[in-house]
């Protein structure tokens, strides 16, 4: 270490790293913080992309692209990791970053773990935290302060929540990628009203019916937003655990965090720790609460078993966030222990504009505000001096995408076409250059490795 911080000699830069999600995200900034994060100390970092053009695509950090259209086929999935694997030709550490690739590594770890190193879950934890249903139920055994919750399975269901509830309520898909992928609603939204709510059932009836929760809404005035971020290792000890406050999100209440800051929690930790010991949870996790001010009680909204896109807001004095974190552990690495990093502020800069723009139609936030919350942000999701392709790559993105949706251009519907990844060398240099297996062993026959060329 130099300084106290973390140095390129704490890191085992012989192992790489692969960044997996399933779902598609172009403008996903928590996989372009990975390959930013541990490229920085010179581990090699390789990346699942939509297209050869995505921000996390061309930063200066990333060893190699895969472009790679996923499909359902779980069966599909695993011989395309196989040849991802061998195209990168030594054991990867696998990062994924979205609830679909958590939850297939779990499920297959046994298959998995023959090219890639993870932490290995009880199989069907993931699937069961990350869906709204699993974690309400999950809450409820074991006494884990939660909102009150529904889960409609018809609209005279939802009359009657409506005759009871009391408005705004929080809609949530009980599986929130299936809901996005399969309607275009947002996973997460508030329903201001009985008209709104069944208005929005109607209009997803026979495609998300059964597959909703109706959650109860700790209103601004009472209620306060907390960030938990953390790793634990195989034995669900905690080496790694960081608290934030979540000033602002996109939707505006109820979406992803656009500009948080990291404040000291000790009492919101320890609870937080104690679940995880109870779930035998290991791995990275990222976890929403919220104070709710009239009980006193700090209660849980959202489980994701996997990286948070907001990950970089947290650091210790040693410069140890939860991916650098991870590969230490998995590598054998000594993990220093530090503290955290206090009053460290981090914005999302596209998000942020909109959800600004959310909170003064609302009438909770000025310009000059806005600008003031600004002040102190150490951290940007897209901008940074050392890597500035990306973040020009995301503005042409972002406005090309304002651009049609003003001129009302639909895009296509429908369900990504499976298509095999096809491996495209990154900005950064590559050390070596791997044998098209690397000397792992094939399922399949030489002429069916559908990884393309460089």
């Amino acid at each position: 270490m130099s300084g106290g911080r973390v140095t390129a000699a704490a890191f085992d830069t012989a192992t790489p790293v692969l960044v997996l999600k399933i779902g598609s995200y172009p403008l996903h900034h928590g996989g372009l913080g990975v390959i930013r994060s541990l490229g920085r100390v010179g581990v090699p970092v390789y990346g699942v992309c939509e297209d050869r053009f995505t921000p996390a695509a061309v930063s200066r950090y990333l060893r190699g692209r895969f472009i790679w259209a996923t499909s359902g086929d779980e069966s599909c999935l695993l011989d395309d990791l196989e040849a991802i694997a061998g195209r990168i030709g030594r054991r990867a550490v696998l990062v994924p970053t979205d609830d679909e690739a958590a939850i297939l590594v779990a499920e297959h770890a046994a298959t998995l773990r023959e090219w890639f190193a993870f932490p290995e879950q009880p199989p069907a934890l993931p699937r069961s935290l990350a869906s709204k249903r699993g974690l309400y139920q999950t809450c409820v055994r074991l006494g884990v302060p939660c909102p009150e919750a529904a889960f409609p399975t018809s609209e005279a269901d939802v009359v009657d929540f409506c005759a009871r509830a009391a408005f705004p309520i929080v809609l949530k898909g009980v599986e929130p990628w299936l809901l996005t992928r399969r309607t275009g609603q947002k996973s997460t939204s508030i329903v201001r009203g009985p008209d709104d709510l069944l208005a929005i059932w109607r209009r997803l009836e026979g495609r998300a019916g059964g597959h909703l929760m109706l959650q109860e809404y700790i209103p601004d005035g009472v209620g306060e937003d907390w960030i938990v971020h953390g790793y634990c290792d195989a034995r669900s000890t905690c080496l790694a655990a960081f608290t934030g406050v979540k000033l602002r999100s996109y939707p505006p209440h109820a979406g992803l965090t656009t500009l948080g800051r990291t404040a000291a929690n000790p009492v919101l930790l320890e609870q937080a720790e104690a679940l995880f010991e109870r779930l035998s949870y290991r791995g990275i996790m990222d976890m929403d609460w919220r104070l709710d001010r009239r009980d006193g009680r700090y209660k849980l909204l959202d489980f994701n078993p996997r990286l948070g896109a907001q990950f970089r807001l947290f650091e210790d004095d040693h410069g140890i966030d939860v991916v650098r974190a991870l590969h230490l552990d998995l590598t054998g690495r000594r993990l220093p222990q530090g503290r955290l990093v206090q009053r460290r502020g981090f914005v999302v800069e596209h998000l942020d504009t909109l959800a600004a723009l959310g909170y003064r139609r609302d009438g909770g936030l000025t310009v000059r505000g806005w600008i003031r919350s600004l002040r102190g942000v150490q951290e940007r999701a897209w901008f940074a001096l050392d890597d500035l392709v990306p973040f020009a790559v995301l503005c042409g993105r972002f406005l090309l995408r304002g651009a049609a949706r003003a001129l009302k251009v639909e895009r296509p519907a429908g369900v990504r076409r499976a298509r095999a990844p096809r491996f495209l060398a990154g900005r950064a240099r590559l050390s070596v250059v791997p044998g098209r297996l690397g000397g792992f062993p094939s399922r399949r026959t030489s002429d069916d490795q559908r990884t393309g060329p460089e």
